[in-house]
């Protein structure tokens, strides 16, 4: 990322500061995102409160699947609303089979245009859980787009995934005879094209939740974890504070890493460090132990700056008391006194209370991608991935999770919707009943949305055409 694109994208008029805006003429708005829960939970029995009315913290419903409707692979899922900290269930959900089809370069060498042939090319399947914050509209447009994103990205790179290594130019055409040997040594491999396609995709989602966002005058954001299947492997690309784990009978082993403003510290202090304009003078880009006060001036005391792993002392000046850019711990850390999650889709137009300061700058909406590949496991009826937005994880650790996984399937294996009833029973370990093995008082008053993917006769099957 150049520095000059990152004065153009995010500080208008650039190192000569802002500039006047230019007239518009007004455009037509866009009509608001409409509310609604994932389609294949039409049918459902159990149904979700009514918004207006009261939502007592222990007798929330459970939402999962119709009976009869079949998810891909057969995986379960389940959700609950909040306890009335906001209106709607700002979660939402998404699954299904991406059906990738070939581009084909035309007749002539020198033509650069692609044409889309009608026939499947490549099949995987797809599962999605996005946590939306600031109102339930940047995750509804998260979940009915980014798959979109996704199969166009991977279509536009069809051919580079059949080949080992992949060509270094996607026409096939060969410029320099040494093209294998140099994209060998960078170690480029087919897996490698479908986490850019990802990225790609994480990308192109974010700018559009942007565009419609604006149109019609919303805001809100969201965070993303989505798992995708393709030739024998499973991809989990993560951009949150969501989390994926494979949970097997000796081990437990977790797919993604949560980006908070904890965990991304030192990025998010290095971008202050090279554009302080960011925060307008009126943050502290470095991290103390506690809030400063007017009585430590001029005092030595723990600080740390983004280049820091450890902790060093410094004399505090009067610039040191501003507000911190990163305050709180664990989950009550805090960028710019704001949003607790550092990636993301979504989210340009949330601003500091009573400022100008914009976050977006600061969030990156570039997921993480984990590769887990299927065919080198020796996999057992009970092995399954746990995707679930952060409701569940805030009072239950994946040894928990995994604990209640290992003790439900063995005993409902001629279940066909023990995946379902696994999730159901997973959301309600979350709300502090009896037998429950979260700590004693703690309940999760979030919205809760769990998939459990299983694993085992799947893989034999996953490689796609």
């Amino acid at each position: 990322m150049s520095a000059g694109w990152f004065r153009r994208r995010f500080l208008p008029g650039g190192p000569g500061g802002p500039l006047p805006a230019a007239p518009r003429s007004p455009r037509p708005r866009a009509s608001p995102v409409p509310y609604r829960r994932p389609r294949f939970l039409r049918g459902s029995a159990s149904g979700p409160a009514a918004p207006d009315g009261p939502r007592r913290p222990d007798a929330r419903p459970v939402r999962c699947p119709a009976r009869g409707r079949a998810l891909p692979w057969n995986a379960g899922y389940a959700e609950i609303i909040n306890a009335e900290k906001s209106e709607f269930n700002e979660d939402q959900a998404a699954c299904g089979k991406l059906s990738i089809r070939r581009c084909e370069f035309g007749p002539e060498e020198d033509q650069e245009w692609l044409t889309l042939c009608p026939e499947e090319f490549l099949t995987g399947h797809y599962w999605a859980l996005f946590d939306g914050h600031g109102g339930p509209a940047a995750a509804i447009l998260a979940a009915n787009t980014l798959h979109s994103c996704l199969r166009r990205q991977l279509e536009a790179i069809g051919e580079g995934m059949v080949a080992t290594p992949p060509p270094m130019h996607l026409s096939g055409r060969c410029v320099c005879p040494s093209d294998p040997q140099f994209v060998e040594e960078k170690g480029i491999r087919t897996e490698d094209l479908v986490i850019g396609a990802l990225e790609s995709a994480f990308q192109e989602c974010d700018e559009v939740i942007r565009r419609e966002l604006e149109a019609s005058g919303q805001v809100g954001g969201c965070t993303a974890l989505v798992a995708v299947s393709l030739k024998g492997k499973l991809y989990v690309a993560n951009a949150g504070d969501s989390r994926a784990i494979l949970v097997r009978r000796d081990e437990v082993q977790p797919l993604s890493s949560e980006f908070t403003p904890e965990t991304e510290r030192q990025r998010i202090q290095q971008l202050a460090f090279v554009y302080p304009e960011l925060l307008a003078d009126e943050f502290t880009r470095l991290e103390f132990p506690r809030r400063l006060k007017g009585d430590d001036l001029g005092q030595k005391v723990l600080f740390r700056d983004y280049y820091m792993n450890g902790w060093s002392y410094k004399c505090v000046e009067k610039s040191d008391l501003k507000y911190p850019l990163i305050h709180g711990q664990g989950r009550q850390a805090r960028l710019l006194g704001t949003l607790a999650v550092s990636r993301g889709l979504g989210d340009h137009q949330l601003r500091v209370l009573d400022t100008n300061i914009h976050l977006k700058p600061f969030l990156l909406s570039v997921p993480q991608v984990t590769v887990l590949d299927l065919d080198q496991l020796e996999l057992q009826e009970e092995d399954v991935v746990v995707m679930a937005t952060d409701g569940l994880w805030d009072v239950l650790s994946n040894e928990q999770v995994a604990q209640l996984v290992r003790s439900f399937l063995p005993g409902n294996r001629e279940d066909p919707h023990r995946f379902s009833e696994l999730a159901k029973m997973l959301i309600h370990s979350t709300q502090a009943k009896d037998g429950s093995p979260t700590t004693e008082g703690q309940m999760s008053y979030d919205d809760v949305s769990v998939f459990v993917i299983p694993l085992y006769s799947q893989s034999q099957g996953s490689s796609g055409h």
